[in-house]
This record gives C-alpha cells, structure tokens and sequence, in this order.
C-alpha cells in the first residue's frame, strides 16, 4: 500500500543575531540566530504516484517551485534509503505565514514538503540532512528544520556553527512591522564585505548571545538583538528604527530585533518584569502613536514558543497564507489587535505586505 506522507514546519519572527562569523576552521561564514515563535506554520502532504518518472512533480497551489525542488530531492535521497523506486507524485501546501515581513515562510514550506516525502517513505531524516536538501533547494534557509532550538546556523551553507543551548531565554514579544509590512528585496540590497573590526565585533555578540542562553538572561539577550539590529540597520534603513528602539527604552524592554530579510520586528520584554502588562499596554500605546502597525503579542519558554498572547488576547490575521508562486503570491495582510475588552483596536500607518525573498543572503 502506498502511503501518503505529511510534514510540518514552524515559522520565526526574524532575528536575534545575523552577520558574518568564524567557523572551526577559522573560514569566515555568514550565520544568523532566529527567534522561533509558535502559531502559523507551513503544511505538506505527498502523495506518490508509482510507476511515473521521479521528476513528474506537481504542487498545489501551482508554483511552489522552490518547494517542488526540495520535494524532488527527498525523494532522490529517501527512495534509496526505504528500498522503494523513486517516482513521481502531488505535493499539497498548506499554511499560514504572512508573507513578505521575513519570517521564514519558503524554507518553511520546503521543509515540510522534504518531512512529507520522507514520511510517505517511511524514512526519518536528520535536521542536517534536511538543512542540506533546503539549502539546494532554495540557495539559503533559515534554521526551522531544527524546530525552536537555539543554533547559530550558515544560512548558506546549510550547517550549524554552534548550538548555543537548549533554549533562548524566556521571553515576551510585541511583534510589529516596519515600512507599513512592505517587502524588503534583499537580494537588492548592497552586501559589504565585513573588515576585521566587524567580524571581531559579531563574534563578540557571539559569545554574549553564548552567555545569555547559559544563564537565561533575557536582558543580555536584548542587548545582543538591539545591537545586531542595528548593524542591520547599514543595509536596511528602516525609517521608524530609531522610533522603535526609543518606544523600547521608554517602556522598560530589554531590546529590538528585526527580520534581515523582511519587514517584521519585535521589542522584547523579560516575562519576569515587574508591571509586565503595564509596560505591554505602553507599549502598545506607543507604537500606535508612532504608526507603527503591532502584529501579534506572544511568548517564548523552554524549548518551543508559546501560542499564548498578551495581555490584550489573541490576534487575529485576516485569512491564511495565499495560494500561488514562489515570487508572485498575493499580498499578505497584517493581524488585527484586540483591545482588553475584546474589540478590534484599529491602527495607523498600515499596509499591505507583499513576497520578501527568502532566507537571509
């Protein structure tokens, strides 16, 4: 009988740490550390034709190119594994990440198409070698395949430079976007070679991330993303950026981050801090105040985010992750925001998010 295998895989809310750091050997690597979040995430199903060649692929929706990619190439390597003939078959996506504000949402539908083919094999593949069919498949991934834990990752190359712990340290996010939720091309985006100074500099933050995750000091954690985003900040020019990390510092936050491929950006709270809904609701206020558009309230502890929001309840996106290609989906919208009393609170300063370009280059 044959069997019809599904995959899952997570989203992120951008970045923690991203730049250019040394590996073992001493090789400089491009690397990024992302900050998991629960919630929305990308759905596979495979289904196998046999008897048909292994490259008669389709996807629904139509177009999914990068993920028909990776789905063909778990099939050349799990078929051999499981004793079974390669063949052909129909990848179904499903999902629900937003579009275009840089949280991961192709490597996310690569990878679950990758775990839906191997499970119609019957193969379990390792995060590794998930990693390195999704960098072939799509050139640069983010870390997702590794499901929330703490790595910091070679986005191009595929493999982890360190495992820095178990789990960030717990964490509080009130999520937004800059630019009004427009896409950000990267790809288009001039890319410096980073000299000495900078590279001592990143591996700095490097050991200070280290730090933070040993000791669960979200505090420090803050530092470390306030001060990658801001080096971020030399390739984007984000126009609210300074209004953000004031409203952060006003309110009591430990820092910012930011997505290095998109326009989705968070100022994050120590969940242990005294006032924690007060300073929540303050920061809500402000960034209202500055139009910026807040996305959704969440929670990070242990090793997987938590889909709880806080502390003006859930929020709510306004319909799922569109169909269609690759480069071509239809704009995403932003969440709406619920006040304390269960009403929507409309915001200023919004629009539409359109299709970011992936993984960070």
């Amino acid at each position: 009988m044959i069997r019809t295998g599904s995959g899952h895989a997570p989203c992120h809310h951008g970045e923690i740490l991203q730049g250019v750091f040394l590996d073992t050997a001493g090789r400089r690597c491009a690397g990024l550390v992302t900050l998991p979040m629960a919630g929305p995430g990308s759905r596979a199903k495979f289904v196998r034709r046999p008897g048909t060649p292994p490259e008669a692929l389709t996807a629904v929706p139509a177009g999914r190119t990068k993920a028909v990619r990776a789905a063909a190439l778990a099939v050349a390597e799990c078929a051999p594994r499981s004793g079974q003939p390669p063949c052909g078959g129909e990848l179904i996506l499903t999902g629900g990440i937003p579009v275009g504000l840089g949280m991961g949402s192709s490597t996310s539908d690569v990878i679950a198409a990758v775990r839906a083919v191997a499970d119609s094999y019957g193969v379990r593949l390792a995060p590794e070698t998930v990693a390195r069919l999704a960098v072939r498949a799509e050139q640069a991934c983010d870390p997702l395949m590794w499901d929330g834990r703490p790595v910091l990752f070679a986005q191009r190359e595929g493999r982890v430079l360190e495992t820095l712990g178990p789990a960030l340290p717990p964490l509080l996010v009130v999520g937004c976007a800059l630019g009004g939720g427009a896409p950000v091309d990267t790809l288009a985006l001039p890319v410096p070679e980073p000299d000495e100074n900078e590279v001592r500099a990143f591996e700095r933050l490097r050991t200070l991330l280290r730090r933070a995750v040993a000791t669960a000091d979200a505090r420090l954690l803050g530092e470390v993303a306030t001060a990658s985003a801001r080096i971020g900040q030399r390739r984007l020019r984000h126009p609210e950026f300074d209004a953000l990390a004031a409203v952060s510092r006003r309110v009591g936050a430990v820092g910012v981050q930011i997505a290095h491929s998109g326009a989705v950006a968070g100022v994050l709270f120590d969940p242990a801090a005294p006032g924690l809904r007060h300073r929540v609701r303050g920061c809500l206020r402000a960034l209202d105040a500055q139009g910026i558009p807040a996305t959704r309230t969440f929670t990070t502890s242990g090793t997987t985010p938590s889909s709880k929001e806080l502390p003006h309840g859930p929020a709510h996106r306004r319909g799922d992750r569109p169909a269609g290609p690759d480069t071509a989906r239809r704009p995403a919208r932003l969440p709406a925001l619920r006040d304390d009393e269960g009403g929507v609170r409309p915001r200023r300063g919004t629009a539409p998010a359109g299709h970011g370009s992936g993984a960070p280059r």
